[in-house]
């Protein structure tokens, strides 16, 4: 499995960014997928996820600015992100949680930088 995030850069204070999350191996609509982050010096932290029946998550620090969406015949999951503020700089990790018969599955991309200047 493989989970290829892309979209991350620099953007100003109120900007918008769309983060991509191109999965291989796996098929989205399967998983719970999910957007998360990490700043310098920080835990990762949730950003958005999806569930296998769309239904959708956010915390409270990106409700109203972020929307999760998901392409199934792309098998691609998406960040779209809005009104960003400085405090959103951090790398974005895609991530894919799959529970079976078998046990729980769960993936990680590379990560993607995204830089927020004030």
């Amino acid at each position: 499995v493989q989970l290829q995030a892309s979209g991350g850069g620099l953007v100003q204070a109120g900007g918008s960014l769309r983060l991509s999350c191109a999965a291989s191996g796996t098929i989205v609509s399967e998983n719970v997928m999910g957007w998360y982050r990490q700043a310098p010096g920080k835990q990762r932290e949730l950003v958005a996820t999806i569930t296998s029946g769309g239904n959708i998550n956010y915390p409270d620090s990106v409700k109203g600015r972020f929307t999760i969406s998901r392409d199934n015949a792309q098998n691609t999951v998406y960040l779209q992100m809005n009104s960003l503020k400085y405090e959103d700089t951090a790398v974005y990790y895609c991530n894919a949680v799959r529970i079976s018969w078998s046990g729980k599955f769960e993936y990680w991309g590379q990560g993607t930088l995204v830089t927020v200047s004030s």
